[in-house]
């Protein structure tokens, strides 16, 4: 397939143009995070006879920070508990009104298995409300989301927390398999002779660990490999994801600089100083990052340090609720959660395309086109993997051959693309990403007077999320 890709996607006629409208688009939409907001678009709403509307009251993340630093000896609940009180003080919320709390997570502590009821009960909730944890890999919290969408939809809550934390500075490092199994059995082991018997058959191998990978079980491949193949398919250079890369941290920097981040809630680090922002948004050059060599497909690659998602430490809460109850509680609503769709596709040679599968099918569900809506907020996971799927977006041949579509979705116009920096930049804590992209998309709806924001993620598995996010009337 790869082939056969590669061979038709280079002979695109619009891919030699792409790095160019890169460039001249990055220009222009930086230009707007100045502009002062305007008024919203008169459009339809989404809302459907029968159907609760489903509100984002707020929604907060603990300021995501590169591996290995200021949260560096905490644990993931802790992350998790500073995001929730975050909410609660943002909200007000009283702590009994919480019908239920979600919450995604990718590389799990094992002393903390739901982690999403170790962080509960230490930010203060009932240990009457339940929680529990889900796994998606890069769409987790979008999960965690969800799955609060649904329970409020069918009648079975009014209000639910979701959220996502991911600790990449900690992760769980075994004891290979053989060293395992001599363990457990020593310790059924009997007698002495028995226990003696079993230490004698280990080996020096066997205390060889087993370190962790951000790799697919079915395929053994690493997700920069598979990021490094599938640019390689579309023709996307090395050039077009530096020049995206410097976009995101550019748009990343003056966001935080401009205040637009609202999202972030300070937390006081137990033992250090109180952390205020993001720590992975570095604008270089272009000069600069082309020195990098390329960190997976050596020594050819495109893909490097610079213009992939670094590992991140983070957390993130979002407060949902039935309209209803939102408004008899004196809220004010900044969004609907509308149409979301999942997909699912072939985990090797279409790992990272999900943003692709999934958007024409939430358009398609929410009645919408491309042109209607105002914001996208697409998960950054690597350059070329988002330079992909806007190509694979625009290609006819793509949507005819691999998605059985007569035509194109089109590519989302970068002036409204990711305009205040996304994962490459502002970093990615795999769990707790899905809820930034959602508050994000609302507090840029608002800024920019938009009514629709689209919000697109794909994750390990060969996996995909996307979602409607409408404005609450304001």
């Amino acid at each position: 397939m790869t082939s056969m890709l590669t061979h038709a996607i280079r002979n695109l006629p619009a891919s030699s143009a792409w790095a160019a409208r890169v460039f001249v688009r990055s220009l222009s939409c930086s230009s707007q995070l100045q502009a002062a907001a305007v008024q919203p678009k008169s459009k339809k709403t989404l809302a459907k006879s029968g159907v609760k509307n489903i509100v984002v009251v707020e929604g907060v993340r603990i300021p995501f920070l590169q591996s290995g630093t200021s949260y560096a000896d905490l644990m993931p609940h802790d992350l998790a508990r500073a995001a929730l009180q975050g909410l609660l003080n943002r909200t007000s919320v009283p702590r009994d009104v919480v019908d239920y709390i979600v919450y995604g997570t990718v590389i799990q502590e094992v002393k903390t298995s739901n982690v999403a009821r170790e962080a509960a009960l230490g930010a203060g909730f009932s240990d009457k409300t339940p929680a529990h944890t889900v796994t998606m890999a890069c769409i987790s919290s979008n999960q965690a989301m969800t799955t609060g969408v649904g329970m409020i939809a069918a009648g079975q809550c009014d209000v639910v927390v979701a959220g996502g934390v991911e600790l990449m500075s900690d992760v769980p490092i075994r004891h290979s398999r053989k060293m395992r199994k001599t363990m457990l059995t020593l310790n059924r082991a009997k007698t002495l002779g028995q226990k003696l018997s079993l230490i004698s058959k280990i080996r020096p191998d066997y205390f060889a660990p087993e370190l962790p990978a951000v790799a697919e079980f079915s395929t053994s491949e690493t997700m920069g490999h598979s990021a490094d193949r599938l640019a390689a398919a579309f023709a996307v250079s090395r050039l077009e994801q530096d020049e995206y890369a410097l976009r995101s941290h550019t748009l990343a920097k003056k966001a935080q600089d401009g205040g637009l981040l609202l999202d972030v809630v300070p937390f006081k680090v137990p033992g250090k100083d109180t952390v205020t922002k993001d720590n992975g948004i570095r604008p270089s050059s272009m000069e600069q990052m082309g020195k990098l060599k390329p960190a997976f497909v050596k020594p050819f690659g495109t893909v490097t340090a610079a213009n992939s998602s670094f590992l991140t430490d983070g957390a993130s809460a979002i407060l949902l609720m039935s309209e209803e109850k939102a408004l008899a509680m004196g809220y004010k609503p900044k969004a609907y959660l509308r149409d979301f769709v999942y997909v699912s596709q072939d985990p090797k040679d279409q790992l990272l395309l999900g943003p692709t599968y999934a958007t024409p099918k939430v358009l398609e569900k929410a009645g919408l086109t491309m042109d209607d809506i105002d914001v996208f907020e697409f998960h950054e996971a690597f350059a070329g993997q988002i330079l992909a799927n806007l190509k694979a977006m625009d290609s006819d041949w793509f949507a005819q051959n691999y998605m059985g579509r007569k035509s194109k979705v089109g590519a989302p116009p970068l002036e409204k693309f990711n305009t205040w920096g996304g994962s490459l930049s502002l970093g990615h804590p795999f769990g707790a990403t899905g809820c930034r992209l959602v508050i994000t998309a609302a507090h840029r709806l608002k800024k920019e007077g938009g009514q629709y924001g689209l919000v697109a993620a794909c994750a390990a598995g060969g996996q995909g999320h996307a979602m409607i996010v409408e404005l609450y009337p304001q």
